[in-house]
């Protein structure tokens, strides 16, 4: 019960009471209630405090991470950015590193080119005039050896044997029937003939390689001795090689063998003639060309 309640009750009970103490407990019923409404008024007025500053910091919490978050984000492309970067830097080392290989080559050939500029118009000449010499002399001999086996083998039919120029090189093509019976690669008695002659000419000839090639057409061939052409063009090409070496003297040093199968057929292959002159073997002479790579690269 408040205070003035209590006081308008002694007044109902009889208890009067003088004015000075009405007024004092009526002064005092109104300042207790001032500091209580004060109190109040204290306790809101914090309790508001509290909660705008707990709204405040949740705000600028969230506004932190949000940044921070955004931060790692861009952190992340920067460290790809750098590795990038970095990988773009490697290559150009490799890149740089090639380039001044390739200039020092670039310099040396640049060196050589200045040194054969120096080289007077008469010394050029002179040079042109020796390259064109020896390119003669070998065109000379190699004349002069297809004229010699031609005549050594005159007496065989063109069906049998040809001689000729092709690329600078003389060839002495061999068909089938001088040589081998069918599917054989064992020389006949007249073919030993027609290569002691052969090599007769070539021993007494120098600086030449000999390159015996031999070729068959495109009908298979199967057998115990030979699985197929390659068989027995190479058989037939070493047979030949074995004669002129061991049999007649040939410098085996001068002299290779290979088997060429059906792929390089000298003719058709649609005719029964044209299939009988592909069965061939190919004497092959090559002029020594040292001296001329020389003189070129002098």
């Amino acid at each position: 019960m408040c205070e003035l309640c209590k006081i308008m009750l002694n007044l109902c009970n009889g208890n009067y009471l003088n004015g000075t103490q009405i007024c004092i407990h009526i002064i005092h019923f109104k300042e207790n209630k001032m500091k209580k409404t004060f109190h109040l008024l204290a306790s809101l007025i914090l309790v508001v405090g509290l909660m705008v500053t707990s709204c405040v910091s949740s705000k600028k919490y969230l506004a932190s991470e949000a940044k921070v978050d955004q931060l790692q984000k861009d952190n992340a492309k920067t460290v790809a950015l750098l590795n990038t970067c970095n990988t773009q830097v490697d290559n150009l080392k490799v890149e740089k590193a090639t380039l001044q290989r390739e200039n020092a080559g670039a310099q040396d050939d640049l060196k050589a080119l200045s040194t054969e500029s120096k080289m007077t118009i008469a010394d050029q000449a002179k040079r042109l005039k020796n390259f064109q010499d020896m390119i003669q002399a070998q065109q000379n001999v190699m004349d002069k050896l297809k004229n010699s086996i031609a005549n050594a083998l005159m007496n065989y039919k063109t069906d049998e044997l040809t001689v000729y120029i092709k690329d600078g090189k003389v060839y002495v093509s061999l068909e089938e029937k001088l040589l081998f019976k069918s599917g054989s690669d064992v020389v006949n008695p007249k073919g030993k003939e027609a290569l002691k002659t052969l090599a007769d000419v070539l021993n007494g000839t120098k600086d030449i390689t000999v390159q015996i090639e031999g070729h068959t057409d495109n009908v298979p061939i199967e057998t115990k001795q030979f699985k197929d052409n390659w068989d027995l063009s190479t058989a037939r090409a070493t047979s030949v090689v074995r004669i002129l070496t061991k049999d007649y003297g040939f410098d085996p040093i001068r002299i290779t063998a290979s088997g060429r199968s059906q792929f390089h057929p000298a003719t058709t292959n649609e005719t029964t003639e044209g299939r009988a002159s592909n069965r061939r073997i190919e004497v092959i002479l090559s002029p020594d060309l040292n001296e001329i790579y020389k003189l070129l690269y002098q």
